[in-house]
C-alpha cells in the first residue's frame, strides 16, 4: 500500500475512476487521510484471503529464513525467500526495515546453528592444531593454511613430493576423514571460500563459533583439492614420459625403415633368383652366393641384438627415463592407495607389489607376487633383446594410472 497514494499513476487512477463509474476529479483527495488507507487496506485484504503478520507468522517468517540461511547467507538471498514465503502464505509484508532485521537475526542463528552442527568433531585437540594454521611455525616464510593453498606451478618431480608433503599434513591432521555431511553443500563452499581469501590475522579475530567451521570446511576442501592435483601431476608426469617415448620411438622406426632400403633392394634380388622357375633348386645357393656374394649378404644380415622387441624397443626407451621417474614414483605409491574395477583389478595388484618393492628395498617380485610382474620394472627394466614376463610391469603402472584417472577422482576421495 504506497504512502503517497495522491502520487498515483494517471492511467491507474482513470481506470479506477472508469471502473467505480465515478469521476476521475472526486479521486483527488482519496487517501489524504491515513486512517482511510489503513481501514481500506484491510478490507482489501480481507476480500482477497491475505492477511497482517502476527506473532504466529513472524515466528513461522523466522524458522523459514533459518533453514536457507543455513545454505544460502546472503542478506539478498534471504529477502528474496521471505518476500516468496509471505506471498505464497498472502501474508502482507511487513517494511523493508523491519524484515531486513529479521532477516539480520536470522543470520545470527544461521553462524550459531553452523557451529552446533560441526561442535562434535571440535576436540580440544583438534581446536589447537587449527590454531596452528594460522600461525607461521618457525623455518616456514608463510603460515600453514597458506601453504596449504599455494598451488603447483608443473609436474616436476620436486612439485609432486612438495604437494605429497601437503597430503600427508593434511592426513595427519584427519582432513580426509571430516564428516560435513550434517552442513548443506552450499554453505560448506561458502566457508571454504572465506578459508581461501581471508587473511590469517582476520580469521584469528573471528569468534569461535564463526573461526572453527571456516577451518574445518578449509581442511576438508584442502584435502580434495590436493589430492585430485597429486592424481593430475601423476598422470601427467608419467604420460609426458611414456609420450616422450613413443615419439621418440616413431623417429627410430623411421630411421629404421630408411636404413633398410638396401636390405629391401637385396631381398628383391635373392626372391628374383629364388623363385625363376629355369633355376634348378642345386644351384640357387651357388647363384646367390657368386652373384650377390656372400660379403654382401653378410653385411645385410642383422645382428639378433638388433632386432626389435615385440613392442618395437618402447620399453627400451622408457628404461632412459628410469631416474626421472624414480625421483617421485616410490613416493606417490607409498603414499596414495589406488581402487580399480574388476577389469583393472591386475593392474592394482601390480602397483601394490612395487610398493612393497620399494617399501623393503626388493628388486625381485616373491612367488605368489602379482601375475603378469617378474620384477621391479623401475629398479630393472629388461634391456633390449630380453623377452619374457618381466615386460609387463611398466605396463602394469602405466596402465594402473591412466585407469584410475578415467575412473575419475571421487574414488580416491
Amino acid at each position: 500500500m504506497p504512502d503517497d497514494v495522491a502520487g498515483a499513476p494517471v492511467a491507474a487512477v482513470s481506470r479506477v475512476a472508469m471502473q467505480l463509474g465515478v469521476p476521475i476529479s472526486e479521486l483527488v483527495g482519496y487517501g489524504a487521510r491515513e486512517q482511510t488507507r489503513t481501514e481500506h487496506l484491510r478490507l482489501v485484504a480481507a476480500r482477497l484471503g491475505w492477511r497482517t503478520a502476527d506473532a504466529a507468522e513472524w515466528k513461522e517468517l523466522e524458522e523459514f529464513p533459518l533453514a536457507r540461511a543455513v545454505e544460502h547467507d546472503a542478506p539478498s538471498v534471504l529477502f528474496r525467500l521471505a518476500c516468496e514465503y509471505l506471498a505464497s502464505a498472502q501474508v502482507i509484508r511487513p517494511g523493508v526495515i523491519t524484515l531486513m532485521e529479521r532477516i539480520a537475526t536470522v543470520r545470527q542463528l544461521a553462524v550459531a546453528e553452523v557451529y552446533t552442527r560441526v561442535e562434535h568433531l571440535l576436540t580440544e585437540h583438534r581446536r589447537t592444531e587449527m590454531d596452528g594454521l594460522l600461525v607461521v611455525e618457525p623455518g616456514m616464510t608463510t603460515s600453514r593454511l597458506a601453504w596449504l593453498h599455494r598451488g603447483a606451478t608443473s609436474a616436476s618431480p620436486l612439485s609432486i613430493r612438495a604437494e605429497l608433503d601437503k597430503l600427508r599434513y593434511l592426513r595427519d591432521l584427519d582432513a580426509h576423514a571430516l564428516d560435513l555431511s550434517t552442513l548443506p553443500g552450499a554453505r560448506r563452499r561458502r566457508l571454504a571460500g572465506i578459508g581461501r581469501r581471508a587473511t590469517n590475522q582476520a580469521l584469528a579475530r573471528r569468534d569461535v563459533d564463526k573461526r572453527y567451521p571456516v577451518l574445518l570446511a578449509t581442511l576438508a576442501e584442502c584435502a580434495v583439492e590436493v589430492l585430485d592435483e597429486v592424481v593430475q601431476m601423476f598422470d601427467q608426469a608419467i604420460s609426458g614420459t611414456e609420450n616422450r617415448a613413443r615419439r621418440k620411438l616413431d623417429e627410430l622406426l623411421a630411421q629404421r625403415a630408411r636404413a633398410s632400403e638396401d636390405r629391401l633392394s637385396l631381398l628383391e634380388e635373392i626372391l628374383t633368383v629364388a623363385t625363376d622357375p629355369d633355376v634348378p633348386d642345386v644351384e640357387v645357393g651357388m647363384r646367390l652366393r657368386s652373384g650377390i656374394g656372400l660379403d654382401r649378404m653378410r653385411a645385410a644380415r642383422r645382428d639378433p641384438k638388433d632386432r626389435l622387441q615385440r613392442d618395437h624397443g618402447h620399453l627400451a626407451l622408457i628404461d632412459a627415463s628410469f631416474t626421472y621417474l624414480r625421483e617421485f614414483v616410490p613416493h606417490v605409491i607409498s603414499t596414495l592407495r589406488f581402487e580399480a574395477s574388476v577389469e583393472a583389478k591386475p593392474l592394482a595388484a601390480a602397483v601394490d607389489v612395487l610398493r612393497e618393492l620399494y617399501a623393503r628395498g626388493g628388486r625381485k617380485v616373491p612367488e605368489g607376487g602379482a601375475d603378469g610382474v617378474r620384477a621391479d620394472p623401475l629398479a630393472r627394466l629388461p634391456r633390449p633383446g630380453r623377452q619374457g614376463r618381466e615386460c609387463h610391469g611398466v605396463p602394469a603402472l602405466l596402465g594402473a594410472v591412466h585407469a584410475a584417472g578415467a575412473a575419475g577422482r571421487a574414488a580416491f576421495r
